[in-house]
Parts: structure tokens; sequence; C-alpha cells
């Protein structure tokens, strides 16, 4: 099976469950999945679907894994204890095919419950996706284009940059991802003389001798839409929450839940000192990068104790880009997903699957993320996204 280890998705889904079993543990929450690709038929592989996810919801947490958890500084004995009882029930999740070719994916259901189903789904519909669709996959093509990018990184000047990866969700297999991270250790290095921070996935940080990376998601920040005693203070409030757990560990801020204008609006002195720093996901980068540091600036915190972390859509080229725009203006980190976990030829015959599992209710009412990139923002109620282009101050796209 595709899956065979609960480890086996993003940190921030196990920082995020921490969260919500200490502060959160009734609320009830429903997800839907987006496939952005146009045309793409993924209805023909729902029984193959299913059958992978009836094998995720059979796993159970290991010793050796509840152990490794349980070293992070960061992740509370009570939360290991938990999930040493763990397990994903199927009853909270349908897979059904759409007349279009398509698919539709619900999970709903109780948030502490339900909140690891994201990332697995996602690296199993890739994988039988791409199994289906590619029986002999263009590695070849896919290992020179990472010799690529490496020769890239290795560049003059750039014995600095640093990069990770965040890779897991839309990774061709999880065969091709191992091979990746292994070429990536030997290749660039890691520890401080190294290039290579780390990844993003658990399983490959804990078998790989990586650091695992990652803090808060989208979702977390929309479910406070819900939880908050108001709208308006509903970022203010998740940012509390996160340092109320965290008591300053984790300390990097997700910027674009309502756009940027809105969070450097609630991102005031007390929390620019708070947090360690703040991760981009849509929008300008390079606009991104100057307003948080001149913002830092104006709040009288000097930017060079501040990490800006990119993560959105990266390539190699675009990440030098970054890194030679703000290097030695702050602390930086590059999270590198799709491009290197699934970049194995160029289009027709290689098609990434830009696919998502959003948030779209938490305890009987519409949450959304209102994204500087169009495409971007996810939800069900038309309503309540102009509400919340009003509450926050946001101006409509024309």
């Amino acid at each position: 099976m595709i899956i065979t280890s609960l480890l086996d998705t993003d940190l921030y889904k196990f920082t995020m469950m921490q969260v919500v079993l200490h502060q959160f543990p009734a609320a009830q929450v429903q997800y839907r999945f987006k496939c952005r690709n146009p045309g793409v038929q993924l209805a023909p592989f729902v029984a193959e679907i299913r059958d992978e996810i009836r094998s995720l919801c059979s796993l159970r947490f290991q010793a050796a894994e509840l152990a490794y958890l349980r070293s992070m500084r960061f992740i509370k004995s009570d939360f290991v204890d938990f999930l040493g009882l763990f397990q994903l029930n199927e009853k909270y999740i349908t897979v059904t095919p759409l007349p279009t070719g398509e698919i539709d994916i619900a999970i709903e259901g109780p948030w502490l419950h339900v909140i690891p189903f994201e990332i697995p789904v996602l690296a199993i519909i890739n994988e039988v996706y791409f199994r289906n669709t590619q029986p002999v996959p263009h590695f070849v093509e896919g290992r020179q284009r990472l010799d690529a990018k490496i020769a890239q990184l290795r560049g003059d000047g750039l014995a600095e940059l640093k990069i990770a990866d965040y890779g897991t969700r839309r990774r061709f297999s999880k065969a091709w991802h191992e091979e990746v991270l292994r070429v990536l250790v030997a290749r660039l290095g890691v520890g401080p003389n190294g290039q290579f921070a780390g990844t993003s996935n658990v399983l490959f940080a804990m078998k790989l001798g990586l650091t695992p990376l990652g803090t808060m998601a989208h979702e977390y920040l929309q479910a406070c839409q819900a939880l908050g005693p108001r709208l308006r203070d509903s970022q203010v409030f998740g940012f509390e929450m996160w340092a109320k757990e965290y008591r300053g560990d984790l300390g990097i801020a997700l910027s674009d839940v309502y756009g940027m204008d809105a969070f450097l609006r609630d991102f005031d002195m007390y929390f620019c000192k708070l947090f360690d720093g703040a991760r981009h996901d849509s929008g300008d980068p390079f606009d991104w990068g100057e307003r948080l540091l001149a913002h830092y600036k104006a709040n009288r915190v000097d930017p060079l104790t501040k990490t800006l972390i990119f993560s959105d859509g990266l390539t190699v080229p675009r990440t030098i880009a970054l890194y030679q725009q703000f290097r030695g203006r702050c602390l930086l980190a590059f999270g590198i997903g799709t491009n290197l976990t699934n970049d194995l030829g160029d289009p027709p015959d290689h098609v990434p699957l830009q696919i998502v599992i959003k948030m779209v209710h938490c305890n009987g009412q519409p949450v959304a993320k209102l994204s500087d990139s169009p495409g971007k923002t996810m939800c069900e109620d038309v309503k309540y996204i102009a509400y919340l282009r009003q509450v926050f101050e946001i101006e409509t796209p024309v």
C-alpha cells in the first residue's frame, strides 16, 4: 500500500493537532477536495483510492514512531499518549465519482480525529493517478532535472543558501520522494555546513536523520474564524492561542489567510517580537518580503533577528533570486514542494496535479482563506467570502 506509516505526513499536522487537543477538542469541521487541473479524470480510480484510504485507516502509531515524536521538544507527553490510542476512521471520509469524470471528497467529523487525513489522502491520489497514467515513469528525466537543480544550488556565492523539502502532498510517489531526499542529502549535505535544511515529512525525517520542519497551516487560522470570540479578531486570536500552546516555540506565523494587508494590520509590535518570523504562501514573494522587512523596522524590530520563509510554488531559479534579494537583510528559509518531488518532464508528457483539501466549515459555519493569488480562495459560500472581505477591509478583486 502507498501509506504504511501515520508519520508519512507533514509536521504541521502534528503541531496543529496538539493545539486542537489542548485548546479546541470539541470542534467539528468539514473539508472538501479540489483539483485545479482542468479536465483531469480521477473518477476511474475511485476504487483504488478507496482501498488505499481503507488501508490508511487500519494504521496505528508504532512504539518507535511515538518515541520519535516524544523526543521533539515541542511535543507534549499527553499528546503522544493520545496518539498511542489514535486511529483514523473511514466513516469520516467519502470519495464520490462525478459524471464529469472528476471526484468529490468530503471529510467531516471532529477536528481532532480528521485533521490527519489531508496529507496522506493527497499523496494517495497522486500516486494512484500517476501509476495508472504513467506506468513507465520518466525517472531518467527526473534524475537529470534533479542533478541540474543541485548544480544550480551549488553555484558561486550560494554556499549559505539552504532549502527544505515540502513536497509530500504532491509527490509523484513515495519511492520517488525518498530517492529525491537521499540524493539531496548526499549532494547538498546537512548540518551547519550543508545546504539541505530538512523536510516537512516526519517519516523521512526520522528515517534519514533529518530535521522535521513545520508550524501552522491555513486550516488553523481558518478554524479560528468560528472558534474565536469575534470574526475581525480571529487572526489575532489564532496567533494568541498558538503562543499559549507553544510559549515562544514554533514561532513562524502564516501570513496569507486574509492577505498581506490584513496580516500586517494584525501583526503588531507584540507579535513582531513574539514570533520568530513569517511564512509566505501566496502573492508576489519579492513584494511580500520587502513589505515585511519594512514592517519590522517600523515596529522597532531588527529584521536580522527574524526569519522569512518562502514556500509558494518555488523553483530553484526563483529560490536563488529570492535569496539574492534578501540575503544579509534577515534570516531566510525556503521550502520547495512539487518542483522537487514531482518534476519528471514537461507537458503534455508529465503534468503534476494541483490538488488541495481545504477546510470549508467549522462548527457549522463557513470558513475561508482569502488568498493574494488568484484561484487559491476556496469556500462554498460566496456571501461569506464577501462578508469576510468586508470585515477585514479587503478590496474585492476586479
